[in-house]
């Protein structure tokens, strides 16, 4: 056993003898801060924000049957921003949180052919897909090229 440390049939615990269990009422926790000089850094791993394009295309399909097809897409999956269709292609715009853009891109491909069926979404293929980090996309819109702001949000043909 450590020094310092009792057993787990005894009174403290690994935690030792002061542990927020057994502290008086009222009584505050000694805080620690960062040395002088110390800065925080973000881990690696944490998920961040990406915008994804994605573009379809196939055989002609009657306009009223893609819009609810993309209603019904974006009713499933409320963070899709905005979806433009014609009767032959449709482009889908949102935002992805992930890991990296490797993890973004890969939800983006399976999001048209998993949700077909439960949408009744048409059989198109994949034909185009943008994923760009935030800082990416408004420095774009800032610079006045780049896709606009979804605007309105919503499911709007061409």
């Amino acid at each position: 056993m450590r020094p310092g440390t009792v057993s787990r049939g005894g009174t403290g615990g690994a935690r030792g003898p002061r542990s927020a269990a057994s502290r008086a009422v009222g009584e505050e926790r000694a805080l620690t801060s960062v040395a002088t000089g110390d800065r925080y850094e973000t881990p690696e791993d944490l998920p961040r924000l990406w915008h994804v394009t994605l573009s379809v295309s196939g055989e002609e399909a009657p306009l009223k049957e893609v819009r609810r097809g993309l209603e019904q897409l974006a009713h499933d999956h409320p963070f899709l921003l905005t979806s433009r269709y014609a009767n032959d292609h449709a482009e889908i715009r949102y935002w992805e949180e992930a890991r990296d853009l490797h993890d973004a891109a890969a939800v983006a491909l399976r999001l048209w052919g998993e949700h077909r069926q439960t949408a009744k979404l048409p059989p198109w293929e994949i034909v185009g897909l943008e994923v760009i980090d935030r800082e990416t996309y408004h420095q774009r819109v800032a610079e006045g090229y780049g896709p606009p702001p979804a605007s309105p949000v919503g499911v709007h043909p061409f």
